[in-house]
């Protein structure tokens, strides 16, 4: 398939701005008349004058058309050769060092052309700078809302101010019965047994932390470390004759505890369900058919949208297939699944932001809720969300239906929110990812300070 390349809805201006020049320096290259691009690309050639002077935007369509007709990858007439640095120069562009004057971001193209050295080396710090933001925000996340790291620093805590105490009392006290120096002797010691012992206990539970994620410290999480491993798809389950469910888990390495196994047992046996209900050949021709649109797919293949959200999810990794976000919660709004996607991070402890279409569906029950989300950041990103709340265990007559709500994360296609039918079709919804880590200073559903700032 080709490429997928960027929308002139959503290009960076500077980038944008430049295609016309790039096709015609191309054109040039190949010693091509206007005319003869122009009648490959289904253009007038005063049209194609017009492009080449950067005075029109290029629409998708008629940038493939050029880029066949030129013998080159799309990305190269949209992004120029050196495009992907241009991305890394611009994000460290959109983080101003107070007092010092703003990049010229209309020259960037020429800053990579003429220092390309200088240019890798910046876009290489800002790559680094960002791993290092996301370690810390990670951190800080896990600090404020792990419960064995704030137990155990808590103790860490007492135990040091209660051997401060004592040393204090046995520096300050120049005459002391032998009876009480042996007694605060002794709890100096029990003290210093108790620090030794916890302060072992919070290394060792700080060096099973992951560079990706930041360790694993409950069974959810021990399932999804299985899953990501397997690419989020069980291949398995495809088969004509699949393993039992009981065995799929058995013997697992990231499944270290009984909690684990049982949820992971619980996760294949749902997803065998689901591949029962929504095979993954008709999938694939559906999918080639109607996109991934969560409504046609449910309608196609006569299963409800949580089962389309949950399939496509689990999808196998392959070219032309979506490899889309998808979160889970319970009525509590904790989260019982989560598979991340690039750009969008779901916090692992907590509630994510209120604004997100999931927690919308979780008080509309059965009624499908669709939003482009815009997550904060220095370089803002785009997502196409479709959120469903539903009983995840019927009702009784004694007892209340338990409800969840699926939502189900998509890059934002690239022809962008011209694609959209619908009421709000053309709207944004501005989010984060959590309070805590959000910088938008002024979002009316902050429910706690954040240790970013806006930027």
């Amino acid at each position: 398939m080709p490429r997928k390349i960027r929308s002139p809805a959503t290009e960076t201006p500077g980038r944008a701005a430049l295609t016309g020049t790039r096709i015609r320096e191309r054109r040039t290259a190949l010693g091509l008349k206007q005319a003869d691009l122009a009648r490959a690309a289904g253009v007038s050639p005063a049209y194609l004058n017009l492009i080449e002077h950067n005075r029109r935007r290029v629409t998708e369509a008629l940038l493939e058309g050029f880029a066949q007709a030129l013998m080159v990858d799309p990305r190269a007439l949209s992004e120029g050769a050196e495009g992907a640095l241009f991305d890394g120069l611009r994000e460290a562009a959109a983080a101003p060092v107070p007092g010092a004057a703003g990049p010229e971001l209309d020259r960037i193209e020429e800053f990579v052309g003429r220092f390309p050295g200088w240019a890798t080396l910046l876009d290489a710090r800002q790559a680094r700078v960002a791993a290092l933001e996301r370690l810390v925000e990670g951190f800080s996340e896990r600090m404020a809302q792990d419960p064995f790291l704030a137990t155990t620093l808590h103790e860490v805590l007492s135990a040091v101010t209660s051997l401060r105490s004592t040393a204090a009392i046995l520096v300050e006290t120049e005459e002391m019965e032998p009876e009480w120096r042996s007694r605060f002797h002794r709890t100096i010691h029990e003290e210093s047994l108790r620090l030794s012992s916890t302060a072992e206990a919070l290394v060792g539970y700080l060096d099973t932390l992951d560079e990706a994620e930041t360790g694993l410290s409950s069974p959810q999480e021990e399932v999804g470390a299985w899953l990501a491993r397997q690419e989020w798809h069980l291949a398995a389950l495809e088969r004509g004759h699949a393993p039992s469910p009981e065995a799929m888990v058995a013997g697992v390495a990231e499944l270290a505890s009984s909690a684990a196994r049982s949820l992971a047992l619980a996760h294949v046996m749902r997803a065998r369900a689901d591949a029962q209900a929504i095979p993954l050949e008709p999938l694939r021709r559906a999918l080639a058919e109607l996109g991934p649109d969560p409504a046609a797919l449910a309608q196609r293949f006569g299963a409800s949208l949580a089962q389309v959200f949950r399939r496509l999810a689990a999808l196998p990794p392959e070219p032309g297939l979506p490899q889309p976000g998808l979160v889970i919660c319970d009525a509590a709004g904790a989260f019982t699944f989560r598979r991340p996607l690039p750009g969008f991070a779901l916090p692992r402890f907590g509630a994510g932001c209120p604004l997100w279409p999931l927690y919308e569906a979780l008080s509309r029950p059965m009624q499908p809720v669709r939003a482009v989300v815009e997550i904060a950041g220095r370089l803002p990103q785009r997502f196409l969300t479709y959120a469903v709340g539903q009983p995840a265990v019927a009702a009784g007559f004694e007892t209340p239906a338990v409800m969840e709500a699926l939502m189900l994360i998509l890059p934002l296609p690239a022809e962008g929110l011209a694609s959209l039918r619908g009421p709000g079709a053309a709207e944004t919804r501005p989010v984060g990812s959590a309070c805590r880590i959000c910088p938008r200073g002024t979002c009316g559903a902050r429910r706690e300070p954040s240790i970013l700032t806006e930027g």
